[in-house]
Parts: structure tokens; sequence; C-alpha cells
């Protein structure tokens, strides 16, 4: 019964290095999304619906459930595919599950991106942006420099196009009504990651309350922020190995 990984946005599956160095278990798989670095299946959207359906392929093709843990657009992800197809789960991990809050709010990158003409101009801004300072912003932010540099070499024009694609189809209430059916979640067993100092979850009382609308078990993470699989991996591995511990 493997655990599956689901990274998010602007990330790849490098993101999770460092956690999973920390982990006891190596029956360990990490998705990579589809225009995140690498190619988008042919007439692939990049709906928020489409990545739903692309992980319920690949949770399919494992042919046993297994443990799922999202992080950002990858947390998403996996709160639906709980509500959905719990049949495919042991159990389910989601660090943002306010974005399903009908009170959410997008954060301030994502209403640009939602935004034609200003999302496009965002990306065309951030390409001719020096490698470098674009690689620091990411550090600025939580990542550690190495990971912040595989991702900004990742980004391209693919990425860009599937980034302002999938914001756009997920303009409220788009994520308020996949929050419709939380209790549906609670099928599985589920742990909600409440990262206090995360400044794209909004309000963090959000996130709890889904959690607990879904079922889960709620974790708060004092002062962990957005990218907390790299600001402290060895938490997180605790957390999550305590998790699957109780199962």
């Amino acid at each position: 019964m493997p655990v599956v990984f689901v990274h998010g946005n602007p990330e790849t599956p490098a993101i999770w290095g460092p956690l999973l160095r920390e982990l006891s278990r190596t029956d360990v798989i990490t998705v990579h999304l589809p225009g995140f670095g690498i190619p988008t299946p042919p007439n692939f959207a990049a709906t928020r619906d489409d990545y739903v359906s692309w992980l319920i392929g690949e949770l399919e093709a494992i042919s046993e459930p297994v443990d799922l843990v999202g992080h950002d657009w990858g947390g998403a992800l996996t709160a639906r595919v709980a509500c959905t197809r719990p049949d495919l789960l042991r159990s389910w991990v989601c660090d943002v599950t306010g974005l399903i809050h009908p009170d959410y709010v997008w954060h301030s990158f994502a209403q640009v991106w939602q935004t034609p003409g200003a999302g496009e101009q965002n990306f065309v801004d951030s390409m001719a942006t020096p490698v470098q300072d674009r690689v620091n912003l990411f550090v600025m932010l939580g990542m550690t420099p190495e990971i912040a540099a595989e991702l900004v070499a990742a980004s391209d024009e693919e990425m860009a196009r599937c980034v302002l694609a999938l914001y756009r189809s997920a303009i409220q209430p788009a994520m308020a009504q996949w929050g419709a059916d939380a209790e549906a979640a609670a099928a599985r067993p589920g742990l909600a990651l409440i990262n206090t100092a995360d400044p794209f979850v909004n309000d963090q009382t959000l996130g709890e309350e889904m959690g607990h609308r879904m079922g889960a078990r709620v974790e708060i993470m004092q002062d962990m922020g957005h990218w907390w699989m790299m600001q402290d991996p060895k938490l997180g591995a605790e957390v999550l190995e305590q998790f699957w511990a109780s199962l």
C-alpha cells in the first residue's frame, strides 16, 4: 500500500525531497502534474476537473488503495478525490482544506492569474526577470535555494498556460462547489494540516472548519509556512508517520 505525494503550483515533485529523506517508509510514489516541467497529454485543457481526472487515472493504475498526500493544488486535488473516489484511498492528507471553504478568497497572485491579460503579462514579466532574482523570491517565500533553482528551471510557456487555465477554472464559487460534499471525505481517515504561517491559505480557521467537516484529524502546524516540507522536513515526516501509524 504505497504513499502517493502530489505537488502544487508552481512546483515539481522536487519539493518533497527533504521530507522523503526523513521518512522511514520506502513505498513512495511522487506523481508529476502535467505541464509543470513535463509535457501535457494531447488536448489537455488544464482545468481543475482535468487535473482531478488525471490524478484519478494515476491512482487507478496503482491498483490498490493508497495513502494520498497533497500540497497546494495537489492538496485541493486530494480533497476532491477524497470526496468523490474514496475507494482509491486508505487515507488522505491535505494542507489546504481552507481552499474549499465557501468563504475562501483567492490570494493576490491567484487573482492576477485569473484576470485575462493581467495573468498573461505576469508570466511575460516573470520570464524576463533574471533567473537568480526569481530564485531569490522563492527562497524569501520559504523554499530552499536548491529546490527554488530547480523549479525556476522547470518554468516555461506550457506551465504558464496550465497555471492560467487552472486558476481561471477555479474562480469562486468553483472551489466552494468542491466543498459542498465535504462530508463524503470522512469515508476514509484524513489529516488536515493547518500551517499557521501560510500566506496563501487565508484565514486558518477556514481550514480547520473544513477539516472537521471532512471528518479529518486536524493538526495545527504552529509557525509553519506554505512549504512546510522544506521548512522542517523532520517535523513533517513525524506528523505524517504518526498519522499513518494510527490507521
